[in-house]
């Protein structure tokens, strides 16, 4: 019995890593596309065309505050001095991905 509630729980645990996975896989694409449609204009390959300094890079991203998803999210919904708020544009599940795809490019060094 014991075993079979060990074979089990880790039967679950792979399961549910797995699809987390997946799921990031999908969201990263997702951000991906939506960032090419809305942001690469001023942010493209991570930089910034209007502030040079304020990149999309990890560096800046620490610098600035701005290197977790919640500041990301935050700034992409509210908006900040030169960047627009996208909120009426984008709904959370897609700010949520573009975050995502952002913080995951400044990892990767863009």
């Amino acid at each position: 019995m014991k075993k079979l509630i060990i074979t089990l729980s880790f039967t679950i645990a792979f399961f549910v890593l797995w699809h987390s996975a997946i799921a990031s896989a999908t969201e990263l694409s997702n951000g991906a596309k939506i960032f090419n449609a809305n942001c690469s204009a001023c942010h493209v390959g991570g930089k910034n065309v209007i502030i040079n300094s304020k990149t999309l890079k990890k560096d800046a991203l620490e610098r600035y505050g701005m290197y977790s998803l919640d500041a990301i999210k935050l700034q992409v919904t509210n908006g900040k001095n030169s960047m627009p708020a996208f909120k009426s544009r984008l709904n959370s599940a897609q700010i949520e991905d573009v975050a995502a795809f952002v913080l995951n490019q400044a990892n990767k060094g863009w």
